[in-house]
């Protein structure tokens, strides 16, 4: 969430920005101060009114000792009359809170310098690209067919028990999600991640933290009875762990790491850009989030996106990484890097990870500060990556790694699938 300050030293600047990102509601930052003027108005009012009623309640004690009763019971009613002047007030003051924060909740975040202009995928920015394209054999095909053939995964099932978009992982196709996901948390960890498994549900306030409410609230999953919502991802709960808390600075950067099924409701809609595991409902992914001193976030941005780098690299898949562009970018971003990596088969580009800098907007929201060398307390910086979402990376693996005798397992993924292939 921005600070109402930054927006009326900066008004200019933040309308620049907010352009940027193509937020198409620029009149809401004159909204924003018009509300501010109007809860400071109240606020003023407010202590003028306890300050007179305070000094009317001293001065009766004191009437009533001079054995001045009439001026005492004066006063009484003057002390009356404020209390029920400052109740109607401090009504008013909560509800232009109220109206000041459900309109800072609708403005993005503002789009770092270094991020593109640009309105669409095609205006993204490659940063650099990795890998080798592999030259697949005659007769080779997409995933979905390599799926059918060697019953790894059951779409039909997965359709009878939920619906379209919740696939059925069986035998070795299960076994080979079950190994990515441990490589996974262990290259995480061995970087000195933190593994947490948090709750798969959520309730308002910590979806509202990330800043999943109120941009997103169709696109996940709610439970009416309970006002809980199934998470879109990990860092929707990891981020949150450190919600209203001062941490030390000496224990910045705090970093850590979760696997969890994922629920979108976005995903459905038709074609091949959606066939087999392209897009799904439900999909497995592990998360990585650091929250980090101002001063070092972008130092650990491109930290974080050498860290993913190496783990595509591990997996000897083709990738390029894209710096995204303002209107390709998520409401809560400052700037995020997506990876892409080469599908062979379907010969297109399938993104895997995103990783981002939310500077302070949500730790503003969830109010996760420190308290710096002077005893102030500030905000920190949060970020997330994927490290990494499933059903692509499955995907890319089955395609780029097909032969004739069936599908080559990376080597760094033998180890915990227990073989070299399936067949």
């Amino acid at each position: 969430m921005l600070q109402v300050n930054l927006i009326r030293k900066q008004k200019e600047w933040v309308l620049e920005r907010l352009a940027v990102k193509n937020f198409h509601e620029p009149a809401l930052v004159d909204r924003v101060l018009e509300l501010d003027d109007q809860r400071r108005s109240l606020q003023t009012a407010s202590e003028q009114l306890l300050a007179r009623r305070n000094a009317a309640s001293k001065e009766i004690g004191a009437l009533m000792g001079q054995g001045k009763k009439e001026e005492a019971e004066s006063r009484k009613k003057e002390v009356a009359d404020l209390k029920e002047k400052l109740e109607q007030i401090e009504k008013d003051l909560a509800i232009a809170d109220k109206d000041l924060q459900d309109a800072l909740v609708r403005l993005p975040n503002l789009p770092s310098e270094k991020v593109p202009r640009g309105k669409t995928p095609e205006d993204n920015e490659v940063v650099r690209q990795g890998g080798t394209i592999p030259q697949l054999p005659e007769g080779s095909v997409p995933h979905w067919d390599l799926i059918r053939k060697y019953d790894i995964v059951d779409f039909e099932t997965g359709v009878k028990i939920t619906g379209s978009g919740f696939p059925l992982f069986k035998g070795q196709g299960a076994k080979l999600q079950r190994a990515l996901v441990a490589y996974f948390l262990d290259y995480n960890t061995g970087a000195g991640y933190t593994e947490y498994i948090p709750p798969y549900m959520v309730n308002e306030a910590t979806a509202y933290g990330t800043g999943q409410l109120p941009d997103k609230e169709g696109q996940m999953y709610y439970m009416p009875a309970d006002n809980f919502y199934m998470i879109p991802t990990a860092e929707v709960p990891v981020t949150n762990i450190f919600r209203d808390e001062i941490l030390k600075e000496p224990d910045l950067p705090v970093k850590m790491t979760a696997h969890s099924p994922c629920f979108r409701r976005e995903a459905g809609s038709f074609g091949k850009d959606v066939r087999g595991l392209n897009r799904v409902h439900q999909f497995d992914k592990v998360e990585i989030v650091q929250l980090v001193h101002p001063s070092t976030s972008y130092d650990v941005l491109e930290d974080m996106v050498l860290h993913v780098e190496k783990l595509v690299q591990s997996l000897g898949l083709p990738y390029r990484i894209l710096r995204l562009c303002g209107g390709d970018m998520s409401f809560a971003s400052a700037l995020t890097y997506d990876f892409e990596v080469y599908s062979a088969a379907q010969e297109k580009w399938l993104e895997v990870s995103s990783v981002s800098n939310f500077e302070s907007f949500q730790t503003n929201r969830m109010k996760i500060r420190y308290k710096d060398a002077d005893g102030k307390t500030q905000l920190v910086h949060s970020l997330n990556g994927s490290s990494m979402a499933l059903p692509r990376i499955i995907a890319a693996i089955l395609e780029n790694n097909q032969f004739d005798g069936g599908i080559r397992i990376p080597e760094v993924i033998q180890p915990y699938f227990g073989k070299d292939t399936i067949n």
